[in-house]
């Protein structure tokens, strides 16, 4: 059976990227509210060796962008990661679901069997679309989700699962 990667990319990646638009809401009030410099958050991390969340929203986002782009055989935007406030966050998130937004169906007719390739630093990689898809896009757009939510509860935001899956 073939999955359609449109209806398990855009409309749930849309979906999960507005849960964490609220949930950086609530880190922002809760920041304010504790007389916490935002950048407390922003820079923050669960443990040393960790990415801040600010690089893992920009990770996130740019699995969005370019999971979607390369399975419908599109040139991936370049975004700077220059984020550094909230608002700059809430603004790559906005803009990385107008991208989504941009696409039909019908641009991933046959995303499962394209080839992708990543050219790394130490290597390349390549995939079938729909390998592509689901070893390689979802599993990082998720793990730079929760690690996002995670470094914000590790400082005591008050976010649980119900902000983590939407209503």
């Amino acid at each position: 059976m073939t999955i359609m990667i449109y209806n398990q990319l855009v409309p749930v990646f849309s979906e999960m990227l507005s849960n964490l638009d609220e949930v950086l809401s609530k880190a922002e009030a809760d920041a304010e509210a504790r007389n916490i410099d935002p950048h407390v958050f922003l820079n923050g991390r669960i443990a040393p060796d960790m990415l801040s969340l600010t690089k893992q929203v920009q990770i996130m986002t740019d699995m969005a962008k370019g999971g979607s782009s390369r399975l419908s055989g599109q040139e991936v935007p370049k975004w700077a990661d220059d984020d550094q406030s909230f608002a700059d966050l809430h603004a790559r998130i906005a803009t990385t679901q107008t991208h989504l937004n941009s696409f039909k169906p019908k641009d991933f007719e046959g995303a499962e069997n394209r080839l992708i390739e990543l050219k790394l630093p130490n290597g390349e990689l390549k995939f079938t679309g729909e390998d592509y898809f689901l070893n390689f896009v979802v599993p990082n757009f998720y793990f730079h989700y929760t690690t996002a939510y995670a470094i914000l509860r590790h400082n005591g935001v008050q976010v649980g699962k119900r902000d983590f899956l939407g209503s």
